[in-house]
């Protein structure tokens, strides 16, 4: 067993289902997305992106690819609530709190490949 390939895997796969659990829920209630639940996806996905520096093969110039978009939107999910919740006037609304749960979709579509991904990479290995 390669321990490289289960600290990917297990990274990977929190990744999804962090971000998939910040993601469920109504769309514009915000009581139902958690902001430490985002903060988590953030971090763990930013881990990935580390994990996947060095690595020189076709599939992981691919995963690097999915974890640096999934990263991406998720930064700027967090920035644009950090934005509503501090600079503007009141609690956050049903449509500031649309925009986050949009950028965290995409995120979550981007770890849904890479999860794809790591399950083909694991299928097609071939012990010699």
């Amino acid at each position: 067993m390669n321990l490289e390939k289960v600290v990917f895997g297990f990274f990977v796969l929190l990744a999804a289902t962090l971000n998939f659990g910040f993601f469920l829920g109504d769309i514009d209630r915000p009581e139902l997305h958690n902001v430490y639940e985002l903060m988590a996806a953030v971090v763990v996905n930013l881990i990935v992106v580390i994990l996947k520096f060095g690595d020189r093969t076709q599939m992981g110039a691919i995963h690097l690819a999915t974890s640096l978009v999934a990263s991406l939107q998720l930064v700027i999910a967090a920035a644009v609530w950090a934005y509503f919740d501090n600079v503007t006037d009141g609690a956050i609304t049903g449509e500031q709190m649309s925009s986050v749960v949009s950028l965290s979709g995409g995120a979550l579509f981007a770890n849904v490949v890479s999860v794809v991904l790591l399950v083909i990479e694991t299928a097609s290995f071939r012990r010699n």
